[in-house]
């Protein structure tokens, strides 16, 4: 990092970033081939924690993965060393996505298991039922010290004709209601790499007595994938969601849909015409709302690139321009967008911190987009170019950078 900053209410523009995990087949010392699928998370006391997947001989989705957390007391000044937080011999443990219940403070971890691969088509293995998908959460009452011993809900969160199944990655959101919410997908069948389709999902799967059960929540069009979820001011909830590529003509456009019943069903999905993605990930997150401040805000990041030529007739997808929007109208547009990595980057989370600090959390390469994972860090003034200013209406009562 650059310079102190402190605060994203600064009248003066500021950003600045730090890598915080790489590979060590990118030149890292994490003892890990790779470190990639960030989540981010705020605790009450202003804790960061900035988990990943770290993937150890390779970087395949289907490696032997363990699950890795950094966390900072100082808004991302200084980290303490790599936690390691779930980890299993011969196991894929991955797409951590936490939530926050601001009732008391506890942070619950859902993530995935399967088999890791080992010259085995796992992933047709897992559609085939014979290497299940698995479902579990872990949990921390000291802001990310410990964490307790997994348990597995499979059974409460995913249908029986349900294959592939993923959680996040990325963060969940606390409803107003106090639900806790997680952003998921799942296929039915066993054409996951069918030429005609997709079939995919994105869904939710909720729990609304603070972590004591989890059910499945609602579930969107087939041809959506992973997702991210955000409470509008009026209660309505707004699901984004990676295009499926099997769908795919022309310019990829991010799919979305809403829910009028906390998640509990979805209505059918559009794309939206500015959000152009390479097929990818991406993050969401409320900035603010008219309750404490002049504007509702709220704030998207993913890779904003397309197809490219691969020279030989054909075209593939090109991850990288990680940028950031700003919706100033509950995610019907996205009117500000500012580049923060120009070269290859893909998947991306946000989150928000007591004194309305920015943090971006995401991968980054030179040459490849998942090198190392980067924080970024910066207040309104410069995602806006000068052009907005927070401004509070009272005083504030504290944030939650997953909460709404």
């Amino acid at each position: 990092m650059t310079k102190d900053r402190n605060s994203s209410m600064d009248d003066v523009a500021w950003f600045e970033q730090r890598d915080l995990f790489i590979g060590d087949f990118y030149g890292g010392k994490e003892g890990y081939h790779t470190c990639k699928i960030p989540a981010l998370v705020i605790s009450k006391k202003g804790t960061i924690l900035a988990f990943c997947e770290g993937r150890k001989y390779t970087g395949r989705d289907a490696d032997k993965i363990d699950i890795l957390l950094k966390r900072s007391f100082d808004g991302g000044k200084s980290w303490q060393n790599t936690q390691v937080i779930v980890a299993e011999d011969g196991m894929t443990c991955g797409n951590p996505c936490p939530v926050m219940d601001q009732s008391n403070g506890t942070i619950w971890l859902p993530f995935c298991k399967n088999l890791r691969y080992n010259g085995r088509p796992s992933p047709r293995l897992i559609l085939e039922g014979k290497d299940p998908r698995t479902i579990w959460i872990t949990k921390s009452t000291d802001d990310g010290v410990t964490w307790a011993k997994p348990e597995e809900i499979s059974q409460d969160v995913k249908d029986p004709s349900w294959t592939w199944y993923a959680t996040g990655p990325g963060h969940g959101v606390q409803l107003k209601n106090g639900s806790m919410v997680i952003p998921c997908d799942h296929a039915v069948g066993k054409n996951f790499n069918a030429d005609e389709q997709d079939p995919r999902h994105s869904h939710i799967i909720y729990s609304d007595d603070h972590g004591a059960s989890w059910k499945i929540g609602g579930i969107v069009d087939e041809g959506t994938n992973e997702c991210a979820i955000v409470q509008t001011v009026d209660g309505s909830l707004y699901i984004n969601c990676r295009n499926a590529i099997k769908e795919c003509k022309g310019t990829i456009k991010r799919a979305y849909a809403w829910s009028q019943d906390n998640g509990i069903t979805f209505s059918k999905f559009e794309r939206d015409k500015t959000l152009v993605e390479p097929i990818c990930q991406a993050g969401l997150v409320r900035f603010t709302d008219k309750a404490r401040y002049e504007k509702n805000r709220i704030l998207f990041s993913n890779p904003a690139s397309g197809w490219f030529s691969d020279g030989i007739g054909g075209k593939r997808h090109k991850r990288e321009k990680l940028t950031v929007r700003i919706s100033y109208d509950e995610c019907q547009t996205w009117t500000v967008s500012k580049l923060l990595n120009e070269g290859p980057s893909a998947y991306s989370d946000l989150a928000i911190a007591p004194d309305m600090t920015i943090y971006c959390f995401y991968e980054r390469g030179k040459k490849f987009y998942s090198e190392k994972l980067t924080l970024a860090r910066f207040n309104l003034q410069w995602l806006s170019d000068g052009a907005d200013k927070l401004q509070p209406k009272t005083r504030l009562e504290e944030p939650n950078s997953q909460t709404n």
